[in-house]
Parts: C-alpha cells; sequence; structure tokens
C-alpha cells in the first residue's frame, strides 16, 4: 500500500512540476513578444523624431522656416 501511494505521489509531483513549467514558459514568450512590441514602437517614435528633426534642419539651411514655429 505504501509503494502505490507513494508512486501516486511521485506521479503527482512529477505533473505538477511539468504543469509549472509550461506555465512559466508561456509567460516568459509572451513577455519577451511584448518586449519586442515595446522596442519596435520606441524605434519607430524615434525613426520618426529624428525625421522631423531632419526635415527642420533641411528647412533651416534652405531658408524654408517660417516664423510660426518659432517659440518667441
Amino acid at each position: 500500500m505504501k509503494r502505490i501511494l507513494l508512486n501516486v505521489f511521485m506521479i503527482a509531483i512529477t505533473v505538477s512540476v511539468y504543469s509549472c513549467r509550461e506555465t512559466t514558459q508561456e509567460k516568459t514568450e509572451e513577455a519577451v513578444e511584448a518586449m519586442g512590441e515595446d522596442i519596435e514602437n520606441a524605434a519607430e517614435e524615434a525613426g520618426d523624431a529624428i525625421q522631423e528633426g531632419a526635415d527642420e534642419l533641411n528647412d533651416e539651411i534652405q531658408g524654408n522656416d517660417d516664423l510660426m514655429d518659432d517659440d518667441a
């Protein structure tokens, strides 16, 4: 009887450990995907800001800046 109970107990522990590992792996994958999306969004925003700065610099160089953009 002890042997059967011990085997059932070991199987239960093995299943529970395996289940937790899958859950942790899924959560890790979701976190990595979310970080990838955040990095992509930040890169797009940085690219937009760089483009805007380059456009403003180009306008300044060509003398096409208008007085409306000045903070005077």
